[in-house]
């Protein structure tokens, strides 16, 4: 099936408001300020990936909290947090606590420098594959707090002792904002820089379903 994009037919969507119109200095709707594309999208992104991915390691090398009791102190990582759980016999929230707060980050980093590497290079490759990776970082992003839960709940139950004090270290700090770093920039990531060599290129992109493909 041929299809034409919205950049070829002349239109373009607000970012504010989705309205897809005639090519104007402004929307119509709500009066945000039309673009074709997110200004700057794959620099962006990339800043925002690179300060994740270095926030990343701090994140799981420094202690994420310091526990102070009668019997003395002690700090704990988030892997350390995770030993405990396995060795513990709570071996279900340890590979909770290992998806969320190790696995989740990094998968996220990887295929957030992934599709910005190839979006700049102005890559035809798998089109249809790394549009399905950005909606999958997207849904994933929906449920990103739920790595500071995580952190918290290891806070809460990491060698607990009654009449001890629990305070936040360094850790949970970069933790934190590599959360927030990764969900800001998969919301600078314009997803139809994918599809804009496909355009250039008189081939259909490959894959099932082409006709289908998410596509302005």
């Amino acid at each position: 099936m041929k299809y034409v994009s919205a950049a070829a037919a002349g239109l373009v969507s607000c970012h504010a408001c989705g309205l897809l119109q005639p090519r104007a200095h402004r929307c119509t709707r709500c009066d945000a300020t039309l673009h074709v594309r997110k200004p700057d999208s794959v620099s962006r992104t990339w800043a925002l990936v690179i300060a994740a991915a270095l926030l990343y390691i701090p994140a799981n090398l420094l202690p994420v909290m310091h526990t102070a009791s009668l019997t003395g102190s002690e700090d704990d990582t988030i892997m350390s947090g995770i030993v405990y759980f396995w060795t513990s016999g709570s071996w279900p929230l340890a590979i909770i606590v290992f998806i969320a707060s190790i696995l989740v980050p990094m998968l996220k980093i990887f295929v957030l420098a992934l599709l910005a590497f190839t979006a700049g290079r102005r890559s035809a490759w798998n089109p249809i594959e790394r549009a399905k990776l950005y909606r999958l970082v997207e849904f994933i992003g929906r449920w990103s707090m739920l790595d500071i839960f995580v952190v918290t709940l290891t806070v809460a139950l990491v060698r607990f002792q009654s009449l001890a004090v629990i305070t936040a270290r360094p850790g949970a700090i970069a933790f934190g904002s590599v959360v927030i770093l990764t969900m800001l920039a998969s919301m600078q990531f314009d997803p139809r820089l994918i599809w804009d060599p496909v355009d250039d290129d008189p081939q259909p992109p490959s894959g099932p379903h082409t006709q289908d493909s998410p596509h302005e």
